[in-house]
C-alpha cells in the first residue's frame, strides 16, 4: 500500500485560505483502472526548464517603498524575494532611462554627446538601485536582473522627445548600442550584475509616455549591426538579449524576422512578451516549434486603470495567463511593478495600474491583492531549474500545469475559475488521490516521485 503524501496549498475566495496548507492527501493504488475524473501526471514527458519568476522594481516602486516605514519597506521585499517567508521571486526587471512609472522623463546623458562621456546613473542611485540591491540580497545567489529601455535620450530621437513614440535616429545607432553597455557596467559597479536586456519595451506602440518604435527589420538590424557587436566588444556577450518585449499576437511574426537571420539570431537568447492583447498561447508554441533553441519570457503584465482593491478576477487572470504560457514553453515570468501607491502610481503621465501589493503611503500600510497569492502558487513551488512534465485533465473547468523540481518533488497547479467546486482525482504512476477544488480557488499539490 502506497504511503505517498500530497501536500495541498490553497487560496480560495470564500474563505481565509491564502497560500494556506490544507490537510494532506494520500495516494492509493489504482486497482480498478479508474477513468473519471482524472488529472494525469506523466514525469517521463519533459518540456522546458524554468529560469524563474519575478517582478519589476521601477522608480515608482522604489519611491513608494521609500515613503513607508522601514518595517513595511522590508516586508515588501521579503514577501516577494524570500523563498521561505515570501513567494520566492528570483528575477527583477528594471528600466534603462525613465519609463512611465518614473517620476518624470530622465536619461543618463541628457545633452547631446555621442561619446557618452557624461553617462551618469546618479538618479538611479537615490532610491532605485538600493531597493533592487535589497531584493538581490534577499533572493541570494540565484538573483537575476534584466533591464529594458522605454526610450533613448530625446536628442537621439527623430521627434526630439522621449514620449509619444518616435524613432532612434540612424546616426545614433552606435551611440545607443554603447549606452546599453555603459548601463551594464555602471550597474555592475554598484554591485548589481545584469543578467539580461530587452532591446526595447513595446516597440510597436506609440505611447504618450516614454516610447520608441522599431519595425521587425529595424530591431533585427540594430541587434545585428550595432547592439550585438557592441556588447561582444565590451565583453558582455554573456548578457541574455531578448527581442520584441510586446504583446503575444505578433510574437511569431517578430521572431521570424529576427531569428531567420543567422547574423542577428546569434546574438539573441530569446523573445519577451506581454499580455495586453489577449491569450494567444499558441503564439508561444509557434515560436518554439519553429525556433526551439530560443527562450520565451513573459516580461510584463498588469491590470490597467488604477488600483482594484479586493478584485478576485485579478488573481484569476494572472493564474490563467501563467498556466497558458507555461503549457506553451514559457521559461521565465516577470510581473510589472512589485508595489504601487494607493493611486496605482506614481506615474508621470497618469497611466495608473494595479499591483499585487498596494502601499497606502498616508497610513503606512500594505494591502495584498489576490494576484499576490495566485502568483505565489507558481513562484514559491515551481523553482528555478524545474522542468515541465506531461499532464492531462478531464474537464475545461480546470486549468492545470505540472513541474518536477530539481529536488525531485512534483508541483501540480490546479485553477478553478468557475462558480462551483470541481472534483478531480490525481493520477501518477498508477496511483490515485481523490479530492476537489472549491469555486474560485487555486491549489498547488506537492508530492515526491515514488
Amino acid at each position: 500500500m502506497s504511503q505517498r503524501k500530497i501536500r495541498v496549498i490553497q487560496t480560495h475566495q470564500q474563505s481565509e485560505d491564502r497560500l494556506t496548507e490544507k490537510a494532506s492527501l494520500t495516494f492509493r493504488p489504482d486497482e480498478h483502472g479508474v477513468e473519471m475524473p482524472l488529472i494525469n501526471i506523466y514525469e517521463d514527458l519533459t518540456y522546458q526548464e524554468i529560469v524563474g519568476f519575478g517582478g519589476a522594481i521601477t522608480e515608482a516602486s522604489a519611491v513608494t517603498a521609500a515613503k513607508l516605514g522601514e518595517s513595511n519597506r522590508d516586508e515588501i521585499i521579503r514577501s516577494y524575494y524570500d523563498a521561505k517567508d515570501g513567494i520566492g521571486y528570483t528575477i527583477c526587471r528594471t528600466h534603462i532611462n525613465s519609463c512611465d512609472f518614473s517620476l518624470g522623463n530622465y536619461a543618463y546623458v541628457e545633452e547631446e554627446d555621442p561619446t557618452l562621456a557624461n553617462f551618469d546613473i546618479s538618479r538611479d542611485k537615490e532610491t532605485l538601485i538600493p531597493y533592487i540591491k535589497q531584493a538581490a540580497n534577499t533572493a541570494g545567489d540565484g538573483f537575476l536582473l534584466y533591464a529594458s529601455p522605454w526610450s533613448p535620450p530625446k536628442w537621439m530621437k527623430t521627434t526630439g522627445e522621449m514620449n509619444n513614440g518616435g524613432k532612434l535616429k540612424p546616426e545614433y545607432r552606435d551611440a545607443w548600442a554603447l549606452y546599453y553597455a555603459k548601463f551594464i557596467e555602471a550597474y555592475e559597479a554598484e554591485g548589481l550584475p545584469v543578467w539580461g536586456l530587452t532591446v526595447q519595451n513595446e516597440p510597436k506602440a506609440v505611447q504618450r509616455w516614454d516610447s520608441c518604435i522599431y519595425t521587425g527589420e529595424e530591431e533585427r538590424d540594430f541587434v545585428k549591426n550595432h547592439l550585438g557587436p557592441t556588447l561582444e566588444a565590451a565583453g558582455l556577450s554573456r548578457v541574455k538579449l531578448m527581442i520584441w518585449d510586446h504583446n503575444k499576437e505578433r510574437l511569431y511574426d517578430r521572431a521570424k524576422v529576427a531569428f531567420e537571420d543567422p547574423e542577428a539570431s546569434k546574438y539573441i537568447w530569446g523573445a519577451g512578451f506581454h499580455w495586453y492583447s489577449g491569450d494567444h498561447f499558441e503564439s508561444l508554441s509557434a515560436v518554439h516549434d519553429r525556433f526551439p533553441d530560443k527562450q520565451l519570457v513573459f516580461t510584463e503584465g498588469c491590470h490597467e486603470g488604477g488600483v482594484q482593491i479586493g478584485s478576485w478576477k485579478s488573481g484569476e487572470r494572472y493564474a490563467h495567463d501563467i498556466i497558458g504560457n507555461l503549457n506553451n514553453w514559457m521559461s521565465a515570468w516577470t510581473d510589472w511593478n512589485i508595489v504601487l501607491d494607493e493611486q496605482g502610481g506614481p506615474n508621470h503621465v497618469g497611466n495608473y495600474c494595479d499591483a499585487p501589493i498596494i502601499a497606502d503611503t498616508q497610513s503606512d500600510s500594505l494591502t495584498y491583492q489576490s494576484s499576490y497569492y495566485y502568483i505565489g502558487h507558481f513562484s514559491k513551488y515551481i523553482r528555478p531549474g524545474a522542468v515541465r512534465i506531461g499532464s492531462t485533465k478531464y474537464t475545461d473547468k480546470l486549468e492545470t500545469t505540472a513541474f518536477r523540481n530539481t529536488d525531485g518533488t512534483i508541483a501540480v497547479v490546479v485553477l478553478n475559475r468557475t462558480d462551483e467546486a470541481v472534483p478531480f482525482t490525481l493520477r501518477n504512476n498508477d496511483e490515485l488521490a481523490e479530492t476537489s477544488i472549491p469555486a474560485h480557488a487555486i491549489q498547488t499539490l506537492l508530492f515526491d516521485n515514488p
